[in-house]
């Protein structure tokens, strides 16, 4: 066996692969490594930095030590939800994919064996699995419906690079979630998403405002009929229209003293039936100038 080496550990797994059926199987295996290998050029890995090995529902990536961590992780952070939504957003309803993401460190050794493929061997390794495989985060994912995969990191990459805030990784998205194993407690931190934190106010608030907008119409016909119920009330007589209502259902009243002047035309005599009351008098409509009048005032 080789000597172990200290690796950086990437764990990917498709959530729900076995409820699919080969041929459906088969695309999102492809899809998954084409996803891969675009998260990982985005992060500046190159091909002879990486060592990958398929496990029909995942992958196990190690990454040699001179990979940044810092640059991998807003890659995961980033690169990787944009390329599942779009695989998604394509995608019918039996090949879409979510994933649950682990990004750990530790010492691996590889022991090939002629023949087989595979030969991973170190207890960091087996402890990341555990943590892809743990329930606290198939549950953060499955409560996540709006979301396409769950990152989780170990505690010496939370320690040792999430929580100095280098650029594009914010440690209050991170919480905590201690997961146990067989041989104890397994500290782990895990991002909240996009629709977690500050997202769901607004939300809560849109779904607040609906419901208010939509028991309004219902309040005011209740306070209608209500109205309606106690103006019919033969112990209660229905109070009479208000005076505002009433001026308004005689139509509209004008009151003239002396003659208006309102540019337009002249209106002699006494008028009836003017806006439903009665015009007595010269009313003068338009202006006029003093050379255009006669001796008697009036225009000529």
């Amino acid at each position: 066996m080789r000597e172990p080496v200290n690796r950086t550990i990437l764990l990917l797994d498709i959530e729900r692969f076995s409820r699919r059926d080969n041929v459906v199987q088969a695309v999102l295996r492809r899809t998954l490594n084409k996803i891969v290998d675009q998260t990982l050029e985005r992060a500046d890995v190159e091909a002879t930095q990486q060592y990958r090995e398929d496990r029909g529902d995942g992958l196990i990536v190690l990454l040699s030590g001179d990979v940044a961590k810092t640059v991998l992780l807003r890659s995961l952070l980033t690169t990787t939800p944009e390329l599942l939504h779009e695989h998604n957003l394509l995608a019918s309803d039996s090949a879409q994919m979510r994933l649950r993401i682990v990004l750990a460190v530790g010492e691996v050794a590889h022991d090939p064996h002629a023949g087989t493929t595979g030969g991973l061997v170190g207890h960091d390794l087996n402890q990341a699995c555990r943590l892809l495989d743990a329930d606290v985060l198939r549950s953060a994912l499955a409560a996540r419906r709006d979301e396409h995969c769950v990152l989780a990191v170990s505690a010496p990459v939370y320690e040792g690079v999430v929580r100095h805030g280098h650029r594009g990784v914010r440690p209050e998205l991170f919480r905590r979630a201690d997961v146990t194993v067989k041989d104890g407690v397994l500290p782990a931190w895990i991002h909240e998403g996009a629709s977690t934190g500050q997202g769901t106010a607004p939300t809560a608030t849109a779904s607040s405002s609906r419901d208010a907008g939509e028991s309004a119409p219902a309040d005011a016909a209740a306070t209608a009929s209500h109205g309606a119920a106690t103006a019919g009330s033969p112990s209660q007589p229905a109070p009479g229209p208000a005076p505002a209502a009433q001026e308004r259902a005689a139509g509209a009243v004008f009151h003239f003293h002396g003659a208006p002047v309102v540019h337009g035309s002249l209106v002699g005599g006494d008028q009836h039936g003017v806006s439903g009351g009665q015009v007595t008098g010269d009313v003068v409509l338009g202006g006029t100038r003093t050379e255009d009048r006669g001796t008697d005032g009036r225009q000529s």
